[in-house]
């Protein structure tokens, strides 16, 4: 991977955004379902039905999903004769559109053989029928919501999820369209995690018990392989990088972040010549690593020998970090496998994904700080990022460049992925909004963020349902996704808040 693709927007536009590293794709499988006794009752009936399955083949596509369409079924023999095919295109998620009735048993073998999340997309042609001509032949075409509560009723009756149903008509609606596109996001994160190789360098820091988690769990929960990675892995990049990747990074970084004189804090100093010298070395060093093991993801925490080049290495990744979790590659310090995750998720739901934990109250405000020393997807700041060298990292060893910034402002979401008692994942999920208010400058980012009335009692909501202290930290207001997304993956997941309308 080399330091081109950690790209910005020319500097005369207002917002620079890092370019994503991959194109986000995901498989959508769609078939069309009707009742076989209409084709030859009502003629050119069944070419309409063709016709409604191509506009919905269109729309997914339009959100840079891969469709598979497998046609239409009109009864249980060519469900059945479906079914193979679906499984053989392995996708993420299979839409059925309900193209007018049908009956169930068209739908339970697909219900039962097909182990993926299933949509019913019910977008009748017309917004409403034109009463005073109405015929048969027009109801039947809009009749798509007809078999929905049949085919949802089957599901339940088999113990299987109870399908989704996007509901609609086919022109000028907004609703219909959001639903979609949200369905079509689902995918990516499922496609991702189902395919991802999320990295695992080192330890966890000394002794963060809610860290902890068991890699082949990770892989039984959210399908990802977790690779296991030696620190000199990386030391080899570094060693071997190329001096002119190296200065191509540092004029990435030059350009892409601010690098203003020190204000209060007696640790930070201006940006150095060696230490970004360090930072855009370690930043071409990570992209060697994440190209040699094919990663989506990285998980780390490493101290080494004081004043060891491995040391020098493992404390500097806080630039290079942002820089790919702004492309889309999450990165998560401290060895917090399970927030990488959650950033992995809100990456591809495509509202940021930052690493992030509670900083101080502001009881006047009725707010609290949320932020890290890193990493933090930068394509979410508040105007332009801010480097400072660090004499030293709080907590850490090291010193070097650290990133500063708050997060846009407006609706934010957050999750952190805990564990219960019984080793299983669960999903802890709060709206809020970011407000633009003073934060310390100390070369670390915050932002202060209002999770409805009364501060204090959110916090203690939150922490009774027991996330890890980390959390992935996005903008927008998304719980509904987000419970969507656990609910594919069989995961638990409770919203502590939701913003008031």
């Amino acid at each position: 991977m080399s330091s081109t693709n950690s790209k910005v927007v020319s500097p005369q536009e207002s917002v620079r955004t890092v370019a994503r590293l991959k194109p986000l794709t995901a498989r959508a499988g769609l078939i069309g379902v009707g009742h076989h006794t209409y084709w030859t009752q009502f003629p050119g009936l069944l070419d309409e039905m063709h016709r409604k399955i191509g506009v919905v083949a269109e729309r997914i596509r339009a959100h840079e999903v891969e469709v598979h369409n497998f046609g239409l079924v009109d009864n249980a023999q060519t469900a059945w004769a479906a079914v193979p095919k679906i499984k053989g295109a392995d996708v993420d998620v299979l839409f059925i559109d309900m193209a007018t009735y049908a009956t169930s048993s068209t739908f339970g073998v697909i219900c039962r053989e097909v182990n993926v999340p299933i949509v019913l997309v019910a977008l009748q042609p017309m917004e409403a029928m034109d009463y005073p001509n109405g015929t048969t032949f027009m109801q039947l075409c809009n009749d798509d919501f007809c078999s929905v509560p049949e085919f949802t009723g089957v599901a339940a009756r088999f113990g299987r999820p109870v399908p989704e149903v996007i509901l609609g008509h086919e022109h000028n609606d907004p609703q219909a369209e959001a639903d979609l596109a949200g369905w079509c996001a689902i995918a990516k994160v499922l496609h991702s995690l189902r395919r991802g190789r999320i990295g695992l360098m080192g330890h966890v820091l000394e002794s963060m018990y809610d860290m902890h988690t068991d890699p082949c769990a990770i892989t039984a929960a959210f399908g990802c392989h977790v690779p296991l990675l030696e620190p000199h892995d990386l030391l080899r990049h570094y060693r071997s990088a190329d001096p002119e990747a190296i200065a191509a990074k540092k004029q990435v970084i030059c350009d892409f972040f601010e690098t203003p004189d020190p204000k209060s804090d007696p640790i930070t100093e201006k940006l150095t010549v060696e230490d970004l010298e360090i930072a855009a070395r370690t930043a071409v060093a990570l992209d060697g690593l994440i190209a040699e093991k094919d990663l989506t993801g990285l998980a780390y925490y490493y101290e080494a020998d004081p004043g060891s080049e491995l040391r020098t290495l493992m404390t500097n990744l806080i630039v290079g970090n942002s820089l790919l979790t702004g492309g889309g590659f999450p990165m998560c310090g401290e060895y917090d496998l399970k927030n990488c995750i959650a950033m992995l998720i809100f990456d591809r739901l495509g509202i940021g994904g930052s690493f992030a934990e509670f900083h101080p109250v502001d009881f006047s405000a009725d707010t609290v700080l949320v932020g890290h020393d890193g990493p933090h997807h930068i394509n979410i700041a508040q105007g332009r990022p801010v480097l400072r060298s660090l004499k030293k990292y709080h907590g850490k060893p090291g010193s070097g460049a650290s990133v500063e910034f708050q997060l846009k402002e407006g609706p934010i979401t957050m999750m952190s992925i805990g564990q219960t008692s019984q080793g299983r994942f669960k999903f802890v999920i709060a709206e809020g909004m970011s407000e633009r208010r003073p934060i310390p400058p100390t070369g670390n980012t915050n932002t202060h963020g209002r999770f409805g009335r009364n501060v204090r009692e959110f916090l203690c909501e939150w922490v009774k349902q027991g996330p890890t202290h980390h959390f992935a930290l996005g903008v927008g207001h998304h719980a509904n996704a987000l419970t969507k997304v656990a609910g594919c993956l069989g995961i638990e997941s409770v919203v502590v808040r939701r913003q008031e309308s």
